[in-house]
């Protein structure tokens, strides 16, 4: 009760200049017990100097122009979209990519409107050339982890892993349950979605072999992958090696199942946007054990949505409709939030 309270006092007074359009998109849909929250930031930089990464684009002087009054306005702006998306209370877990250093995640939870909440905060500095990493918030009170690692991989032809690794977390939850999570942020496409494909079904290996380990341990484990696959939910690296497949009338506890793959056949939004067409990036995969309604905890098969209040996007002059309200385009500043939308996935106790 008093994460509630404290929840609807910040997102109050946080937003009283911009009340109408935040409660426009505050999620309506009746919250889940748990909630979990998976968002691509786009490149939160501090404005910092590492000299062992390729950051200097998002210096004062980089091709990006990037400046203390920028990153201010980033990190508040992702604070306030976790307030929005949680509901009247803050998601439980909450996954972030494209995030640089401790720093800027003390400047999002530590230091501005999420300060009084006490999430705690998983994270390493990974191998990635450009310093972009993955991370899992959590609160304590509902998500004790047991078990942490950190997954490196390295490329073909190369001897050293040069991208950001995929964080696993073993933990309880005050239900009583053990949950397996993994936060994911897979090569890009840059150079082509067939050239780099390679790099992705490595990823996808690497996880299916961490996922095949837990089951040998737990038949009946709870699993939840969550993170921005840079595939979609029918490409190769997803469906045929992760076997991750769509949700069917048939549940088996050992069968991962993408919760995405629905967002497929409708088209009508997506977490990201490509040349004018919407798609599914940011996945949730979860283990059918979790989709069980006679369990503790479970998911229902539309449990997963696409959070996309107005605030959050703008009119897509190029093609039609709608568009994420990105924080770059190319390299000009664009000031809004990110080029990805945040997903959510609710969980229910029996």
């Amino acid at each position: 009760m008093k994460r509630i309270y404290i929840a609807i006092f910040l997102f109050l007074m946080s937003f009283y200049s911009s009340a109408q359009s935040i409660l426009e998109g505050r999620e309506e849909s009746k919250r889940g017990d748990f909630r979990v929250m998976f968002y691509n930031v786009e490149n939160c930089f501090d404005c910092f100097d590492d000299s062992l990464k390729l950051d200097n684009e998002f210096l004062s002087d980089g091709v990006r122009h990037w400046n203390w009054e920028k990153y201010r306005q980033k990190v508040n702006k992702i604070s306030k979209v976790i307030m929005a998306a949680g509901g009247w209370e803050f998601p439980d877990i909450i996954g972030l990519c494209e995030i640089e250093n401790r720093f800027v995640l003390d400047g999002i939870f530590k230091f501005g409107h999420l300060n009084q909440i006490d999430y705690r905060i998983i994270h390493r500095e990974s191998p990635d050339r450009r310093g972009i990493d993955v991370a899992l918030m959590y609160q304590p009170e509902v998500f004790q982890p047991i078990d942490t690692s950190f997954i490196k991989f390295v490329y073909n032809g190369e001897t050293v892993s040069t991208t950001r690794e995929i964080l696993y977390v073993k933990a309880k939850l005050h239900s009583s349950d053990t949950l397996h999570v993994f936060v994911n942020h897979w090569p890009s496409r840059w150079g082509g979605q067939l050239e780099s494909e390679q790099k992705r079904i490595s990823a996808a290996k690497l996880v299916r072999h961490k996922v095949d380990s837990i089951y040998l341990q737990s038949p009946n484990a709870n699993i939840l992958i969550m993170g921005d696959f840079n595939d979609y939910p029918e490409n190769e690296s997803i469906k045929n090696t992760l076997r991750a497949y769509e949700i069917s009338d048939e549940i088996r506890d050992q069968q991962l199942y993408n919760l995405a793959s629905v967002f497929v056949k409708n088209g009508s939004i997506g977490s990201h946007k490509y040349q004018g067409k919407w798609g599914m990036l940011d996945q949730f995969i979860v283990s059918g054990s979790l989709m069980n309604k006679s369990a503790v905890l479970y998911c229902n098969k539309d449990g997963m949505s696409v959070f996309a209040p107005d605030f959050l996007l703008e009119k897509d002059e190029t093609h039609f409709g709608l568009k994420p309200y990105r924080t770059f385009v190319g390299y000009k500043y664009h000031g809004g939030f990110s080029d990805h939308l945040p997903i959510i996935l609710d969980f229910w106790r029996k």
